[in-house]
This record gives C-alpha cells, sequence and structure tokens, in this order.
C-alpha cells in the first residue's frame, strides 16, 4: 500500500499534533487545533482506537488555562527540562543541541528545498516541526521524504523522547498527546513501510 494512497486525506492528522507539539496552548495556530481535538477518532482508520477515544477524551477535558505554565515547562525550557524535544539531545553523544544528527536533518530539508520560517533561531529537529515537515512531504506526496524524514530521522529517538514526554507531563493533556503521537507513528511507519534505524540513544 503506498503512503500516498493511504494517508494523503488525513494529513490535517500531523498539521494539528505537529502544531500542539510546537505552539504554545494559548497561540492562535493551537487554538485553533484545540477546538477540533474531539475529531481526532475520525481522522483515521486507527488500529487502537479505544485508546484514541480515551486520549481524545482526556485532551478536550483538560482546562486551557492550565497549560501555558506546563508547555513553558516542556518545550520553552523553563528549569530543567525532563523531556527536550530535539531529536539531537539524544542522538549526540553530549547531548548537543545541533550536534550532528541536528545538521544531517538540515541538510535534509535543504535537499528536499523545504526552509522553515519560524523567526526563531533554533533548531530544526524539534519534534513538532518534524512533524510538521512530514505533513508536508504527505501533502506533496513525497513519499521518499517521508521515508527518510521517518527511519532516519524521526523514528530513532521519537519513542524515547515521547515516554520521556508522558512522564513530565502534569496536567495530563500532554501526556494524552504523546498517546496520539504514538499511535499515529505506528500507523503511519505501517503505511509507508517505514524501518527506523537503529541508533545509540544518549538520554
Amino acid at each position: 500500500m503506498s503512503g500516498s494512497a493511504a494517508l494523503s486525506a488525513v494529513a490535517v492528522l500531523p498539521r494539528m499534533l505537529g502544531t500542539l507539539f510546537y505552539y504554545s496552548p494559548t497561540s492562535e495556530e493551537a487554538s485553533n487545533v484545540i477546538t477540533e481535538l474531539a475529531e481526532l477518532p475520525a481522522l483515521l482508520d486507527w488500529q487502537n482506537s479505544s485508546r484514541i477515544e480515551e486520549a481524545a477524551a482526556r485532551l478536550c477535558s483538560v482546562e486551557i488555562a492550565k497549560l501555558p505554565y506546563q508547555f513553558s515547562l516542556l518545550f520553552e525550557g523553563q528549569g530543567v527540562m525532563s523531556a527536550p524535544p530535539w531529536g539531537s539531545v539524544y542522538l549526540d553523544r553530549e547531548n548537543l543541541l545541533l550536534g550532528e544528527t541536528a545538521q544531517a536533518y538540515r541538510q535534509f530539508l535543504r535537499a528536499n528545498e523545504v526552509e522553515l520560517d519560524t523567526e526563531l533561531n533554533e533548531p530544526e529537529d524539534q519534534f513538532g516541526l518534524m512533524i510538521l515537515a512530514m505533513a508536508y512531504f504527505m501533502e506533496t506526496e513525497n513519499d521518499d521524504a517521508v521515508v527518510e524524514l521517518l527511519g532516519t530521522h524521526l523514528l530513532p529517538w521519537s519513542g524515547r523522547y515521547l515516554a520521556l514526554l508522558a512522564e513530565a507531563d502534569e496536567s495530563g493533556f500532554y501526556r494524552a498527546l504523546a498517546l496520539v503521537a504514538e499511535e499515529f507513528l505506528k500507523e503511519v511507519s505501517e503505511a509507508y513501510e517505514v524501518t527506523a534505524e537503529t541508533r545509540q540513544l544518549y538520554r
């Protein structure tokens, strides 16, 4: 089954996930997505639909006004970050931002003529940004790029990151979001027949 045939109609799902993993919950971008979270179970023919239904219910039950502080802790570096959202922190022996793997991912984006315009000088290998890049490749039916992004640049560390995020989140919102992201990555990996590279993790 080709990736495009399976998932081109639901590229909205990685757009939603990437937005919530990157933008503050009070931002216009995230606010627009949060109003649609009840639709998550219907956006894909999930293999584990009951888990998604439970996660969606949890996402919709959290008081959004309580999320900005948790977002700051988990994504912006306020205090000690228990679950850094950048790939090179996990893949670089010294846990460096903009390490060798981040540079390799930057070259991959350039090779596929993608330039991130976030108005910030930041690493491109942020989990949410990578999911948004994947959404773009799905929308443009660039299957090869989807496969390389997943197998080489994202899946080698995403499982560890999502596990740490679930442990660190005290609101329940990002714990549920991590579950949805984990299930989505399983679905898309099967659809595109991706085998993740085995990499040493340092966190």
